[in-house]
């Protein structure tokens, strides 16, 4: 009975065994078969269309556009076989940049080529308007510019910038860049410092403020996923990365180190001091002037870096390329002291007795 009991287990124990190697072996089959079909259909959806085809398809990309849009676009026109290949083939080049027009395209056109087009903006018309936003340049100052290039009133249109259903739908829009950090509590103006200095194309005639904002946000993210493994690597994120640029951006001069700026600041907290940075109390104040008077320096403002340590809730301005690389990579000082003379140089110092030797000299003295 017991050898009996011992042989019925045993063929059991193969039964079992026969019916998982079949189980492991049909789930790998189908997983291979899966992975074959996925391949093929992939390798299908990445060629031409028709690659003998010599049709114009005229397509409008309006301003704006997200890639899922133009995906789509590509698609229903007949010129991409499958809009979220395309989508996931952009994603998967790091292709950003695209540019808004009527093209003028062709189904045998590969992937790659229609990517290229719509980024070197190979289109039949000219932009009907350009805007320029300069570096350093804060939320009211680029609602002048916004204002007058679209002949709108610029309280309205500083108004519509700061509108939360408005900023809202942008969030939803653009969540890797716009966070929740815009609405911190003592937050300013949520979209400071978010929209790039830049050149901007535009052609159509009245285009939409979500339009031109959409423009300066996807250069935006255009250019912070270009940095996003250093903002990473420096434990930052994305809104305290624009807020340092926003900081070394208005303290630095055509002849300035940004580098040896950004040190400074870094330096001061880790040393657990006030930035003191200028700039932030005239932003406290919403002023625009050369020169901070002692009075200016007491305003009670979660921007005064002499009244608070840390970062300020937000950007004060807009900052270029050149100040978000100083952001990421500070040269390595002992500074803890800069100041700017009456020519634009900036003198560094590492104690405030040679801090106030240089203000002597440079400054106070002049």
């Amino acid at each position: 009975m017991f050898f009996e009991k011992i042989a019925e287990r045993r063929n059991e124990a193969k039964t079992i065994r026969k019916i998982v190697g079949m189980t492991i072996l049909v789930l790998a089959v189908l997983i291979v078969a899966v992975s074959l079909t996925s391949y093929f259909y992939i390798k299908s959806s990445l060629k031409p269309v028709d690659a003998d085809s010599k049709k114009e398809i005229v397509v409008d990309i309006p301003i704006g556009s997200s890639v899922t849009y133009i995906a789509q676009t590509l698609q229903d026109n007949g010129l991409v076989k499958n809009a979220r290949v395309f989508k996931y083939y952009v994603k998967f080049k790091n292709e950003s940049e695209f540019m808004a027009g009527e093209y003028h395209m062709n189904p045998s056109m590969t992937i790659q080529e229609i990517i290229d087009s719509l980024k070197t903006g190979k289109i039949m018309q000219e932009p009907i308007f350009s805007m320029t936003i300069p570096e350093g340049r804060q939320l009211d100052e680029i609602a002048a510019v916004i204002a007058d290039k679209t002949k709108q009133p610029k309280d309205k249109v500083f108004k519509s910038l700061n509108d939360e259903k408005f900023i809202q739908s942008l969030m939803d829009k653009y969540p890797t860049i716009l966070t929740t950090e815009v609405w911190a509590k003592d937050i300013k103006y949520p979209l400071e410092g978010y929209l790039f200095p830049a050149t901007y194309a535009f052609y159509k005639e009245s285009p939409s403020l979500e339009e031109i904002v959409s423009v300066m946000l996807d250069k935006t993210q255009s250019v912070v996923d270009k940095y996003r493994q250093d903002i990473e690597r420096e434990d930052l994120t994305v809104h305290q990365f624009l807020t340092m640029s926003s900081l070394i951006e208005e303290e630095a001069t055509e002849k300035a180190d940004r580098d040896k700026i950004a040190s400074v600041f870094y330096n001061r907290i880790k040393e657990d001091m006030p930035l003191q940075t200028d700039p932030t109390v005239l932003y406290s104040q919403g002023k625009h002037k050369e020169r901070v008077t002692y009075k200016d320096l007491e305003v009670d403002s979660p921007y005064n870096t002499y009244k608070n340590k840390g970062l300020t809730p937000g950007p004060i301005s807009n900052a270029g390329t050149m100040s978000m690389e100083a952001a990421l990579h500070p040269a390595k000082t002992d500074y803890l002291y800069f100041l700017a003379a009456g020519d634009g140089t900036v003198y560094f110092s590492s104690t405030l007795e040679e801090h106030n030797s240089l203000k002597a000299k440079y400054i106070t003295n002049k």
